[in-house]
């Protein structure tokens, strides 16, 4: 599978750099807010039942949506990123915060960190994701509530 992932990510031309986009700490949700055009608050995980009727949400991932993770064990507040390209039906780049410890700190950006999906039925309901210090696709499998989509601008006749 690494060396399949590896192989794809030449490629396709992928880049998984990280860095930091804003100077100081940040979750991701902190990190949503300000890259987004959605507008959200509260706990990532809830981010799925705050975006009906406000927002289109779906299975499909398109840039600008962003990506809801379910609450875990090990995420009890869940996670949110926002996808920046599409690669194919399996494979998406998303930005987002606080995922990876860069240079050994929590609170970083990513930038163009991979996401596979590995669900049976292809819709995006578990993924695993780009681990910055193993500089590979990591090997837990999370679940995904799906996409919140941002609001398409309103055009006003003259």
């Amino acid at each position: 599978m690494r060396q399949t992932f590896l192989a794809v990510m030449v490629v396709t031309g992928i880049l998984c750099a990280a860095g930091p986009a804003f100077a100081e700490h940040m979750n991701c949700v902190q990190f949503v807010q300000r890259a987004s055009h959605v507008a959200l608050h509260g706990d990532a995980w809830r981010w799925w039942q705050a975006a009906e009727g406000r927002y289109g949400r779906g299975q499909n991932p398109r840039p600008g949506a962003v990506m809801v993770f379910s609450r875990t064990g090990s995420m009890p507040r869940g996670h949110v990123a926002v996808v920046r390209a599409v690669r194919d039906s399996r494979t998406i780049l998303v930005d987002h915060a606080n995922w990876s410890p860069i240079r050994g700190r929590r609170g970083q950006v990513e930038h163009a960190a991979a996401v596979i999906d590995v669900s049976a039925a292809n819709d995006w309901s578990q993924v695993r994701v780009w681990y910055q210090p193993a500089a590979d696709i990591g090997q837990t499998v999370y679940p995904v509530h799906g996409f919140v989509y941002p609001a398409a601008p309103r055009h006003h006749a003259r």
